[in-house]
């Protein structure tokens, strides 16, 4: 339709003399339906600016929280769906990629084919472990389950050397707790004594459906409880979210020989022989308090309970890809009990998210080809650029700051190396192979494929054109060790991008995501990082110092904010994730005005609103969402950014140019004293 209407024009035009085709007239970019007009702006201006989105799309039952991200993400499964249901739907070449991915969709959606295997996928790997008896064998099952990806007591991966991001070698973190984080096991309100509960209620229910508790002949709420005491003790070692946000503190580079002496029964002698890469140099654990004593509670749990913990692992990991039985009791747990969905999303979005999880860049390739307009990426690449100049405007203005300081953080900022849109090259999975036997078989080769791709990077040169995420991925991201931001495809739509709005909205909406990533680079983590991505101070003590008292202000801000009842966010969690908003804003913003100044934004009101307004109403749109009480509370337990409602209401009162737009005085509820306000970016 686009290039007919193209074509059309030009015919027009000729038709009338070869006059000039006129200007095409950009919108606002704001949709008024969005808004809540009986809401004050001054008082609520996430109801203001997002009340009307917000009752337009209430939670279904599949959805704990669903918002313009999840929208967005939504329309793109459907588009990834259509490509993938074609491929389907044609006889493709034995072994191709698009053979590949048609037979990996056939199996998950074949559901009478899933009933009828019931546990005989999983019942060998089973029987594997139940016949495991000496220290030896168990070690060796620990380095078995995580060339799958499964990763009981610790998970390995491949990191840039945060001494010499040049090279990549392997890192070693805690894990291996099955509700996810430390805080349910250890905290006593009721609502956690709950969780606790129900997890234990699904682990005797999937011990008993899998058949294990038959295999060694044991009662299945035994061994339930046996797993949750082992998980417990691991969770009372684990550090806290707060502190794993230290980049100081979790590298701890060492050698095998240090490795060993710290963790003895692991046998890491010969883990990294049987992982496969058997001359490992010198590796980064991350917390060493916790590997120490995690080897104790593996040295000292009876091989029964080690096996229990391993058979556990697997189990929960391979649930969603079994029948429906175990599907629905992982559902009833991780959907239901953690964040309060009421329905398993339908088969087709669950087996395309398995898909896009197995070759996601196979599944880019095509989906940038088909919906990715060139436009786009020409377009983002100048707005990167202004946002660049106006961050080193703020920095050069920014009176905290000595000079050297200043002129070391604008370094860096123009070293960031930018990509946008999708990779220059695309991932080769010709290794990766799927077959026509079951659908968790196939899963699992796609996470050895996985797992073999990491493995593969240790003490080696770093890829700094590897992509973190694929290009149907509604988001973005900032990498410190390689110093690197990215803006996949997918997240260059409406209403984060509009080609067809003035750019007073697109400055609050794409523009804050860029500052946002390039502020993760001058965060309190990322700023601990050099222009080369290695850990390293660059910064005057006085102006460490300064740093750390004005982010101290925004991290106090937002752990005053009750998001649920007796529930208030973690400032110091979320530390992070508010500077690169309140960066993202201030940087943005300057980036605007400098374009309005320059001609390139429509000064005048436009929908009854001023260029600095539709700025702060776009913005509010992106967070726009509806949530579910349990999911708030899992989010401030495990989740690094606020949540959406806080990144407006919380946020937007630490910018005076807020304050302005919207003449919010004293007594108002969006109001915060400049003096009060936090100043940092």
């Amino acid at each position: 339709m686009k290039k007919i209407m193209i074509f059309m024009g030009i015919a027009m035009g000729l038709l009338a003399g070869c006059k000039p085709a006129p200007k095409a007239v950009l919108t606002s970019g704001i949709d008024l339906a969005n808004l809540d007009t009986t809401a004050s702006p001054v008082n609520d201006f996430y109801q203001y600016a997002c009340g009307g989105w917000i009752k337009r799309h209430p939670l279904s039952p599949e959805y704990a929280r669903f918002g313009t991200f999840d929208q967005l993400a939504e329309d793109n499964q459907a588009r990834l769906k259509d490509l993938v249901t074609e491929l389907a739907n044609k006889q493709n070449a034995p072994g191709s990629i698009p053979d590949k991915i048609a037979t990996l969709y056939k199996l998950g959606m074949d559901s009478v084919k899933l009933q009828q295997q019931g546990t005989a996928p999983l019942k060998p790997w089973l029987e594997e472990i139940a016949q495991l008896n000496t220290k030896p064998e168990l070690q060796k099952e620990l380095v078995t389950l995580q060339k799958y990806g499964i990763m009981p007591f610790f998970s390995l991966d491949a990191e840039a050397d945060n001494s010499n991001s040049k090279m990549t070698i392997a890192f070693l973190n805690q894990d291996g707790l099955g509700i996810g984080d430390r805080d349910y096991y250890l905290q006593n309100d009721p609502h956690m004594k709950d969780i606790r509960t129900k997890y234990v209620d699904l682990m005797t229910r999937l011990f008993a459906l899998s058949g294990y508790a038959d295999m060694v002949h044991q009662p299945a709420a035994k061994l339930a409880s046996e797993v949750m005491n082992l998980e417990t003790q691991l969770a009372k070692i684990s550090w806290d979210r707060v502190t794993l946000r230290d980049p100081h503190k979790n590298f701890n580079k060492m050698d095998i020989k240090q490795l060993v002496a710290l963790a003895p029964d692991f046998g890491f002698q010969n883990y990294f022989q049987e992982v496969g890469v058997p001359q490992v140099k010198e590796l980064n654990v991350g917390q060493p308090t916790f590997f120490k004593a995690a080897d104790g509670i593996f040295k000292n749990s009876s091989p029964d309970v080690v096996k229990a913990y391993f058979a556990w692992n697997l189990i929960n990991s391979a649930s969603p890809y079994l029948s429906d039985a175990f599907a629905n009791a992982s559902f009833d747990f991780y959907g239901k009990a953690l964040s309060g969905r009421q329905e398993m999303r339908p088969r087709w979005k669950r087996v395309i998210s398995s898909v896009d999880g197995a070759m996601g860049e196979a599944l880019g390739e095509m989906y940038v080809a088909k919906y990715f307009p060139p436009a786009a990426k020409e377009r983002m690449v100048q707005l990167v650029k202004n946002l660049q100049n106006a961050f080193a405007e703020r920095i050069r203005e920014a009176a905290w700051m000595s000079q050297a300081t200043k002129d070391t953080a604008i370094a860096k900022l123009y070293a960031i190396h930018i990509k946008i849109g999708y990779p220059d090259k695309w991932r080769d999975y010709s290794g990766l192979q799927i077959l026509n036997d079951s659908y968790f078989a196939d899963v699992m080769r796609s996470r050895q494929f996985e797992m073999n791709y990491i493995i593969n990077k240790i003490d080696k040169p770093t890829d700094v054109n590897e992509w973190q995420m694929t290009p149907q991925t509604v988001n973005a991201y900032y990498n410190p060790t390689t110093n690197e931001i990215c803006f996949p495809a997918a997240i260059l739509q409406p209403p984060f991008f509009q080609q067809n709005a003035d750019d007073a909205a697109n400055y609050g909406a794409i523009g804050v995501v860029i500052g946002h990533e390039m502020t993760h680079g001058f965060d309190d983590q990322g700023r601990q990082y050099d222009k080369f991505g290695n850990l390293k101070n660059w910064w005057t003590p006085q102006d460490a110092k300064n740093f750390v008292s004005r982010a101290d202000v925004l991290s106090k801000w937002f752990s005053s904010i009750q998001v649920a009842p007796n529930t208030y966010g973690n400032g110091a969690f979320t530390l992070g994730e508010n500077l690169a908003d309140n960066g993202g804003l201030h940087i943005s913003f300057l980036a605007m005005e400098n374009a309005l100044k320059a001609g390139k934004i429509n000064p005048n009101k436009m929908d009854g609103f001023t260029p600095q307004q539709r700025f702060f109403l776009a913005y509010a749109t992106v967070w726009a969402g509806n949530i579910r009480p349990e999911e708030i509370i899992r989010r401030t337990k495990e989740d690094p950014h606020s949540l959406g409602k806080w990144r407006v209401d919380g946020a937007l009162p630490n910018i005076e140019a807020f304050i302005k737009a919207f003449n919010i005085k004293a007594g108002d509820r969006m109001y915060l004293p400049e003096d009060k306000q936090a100043h940092i970016w």
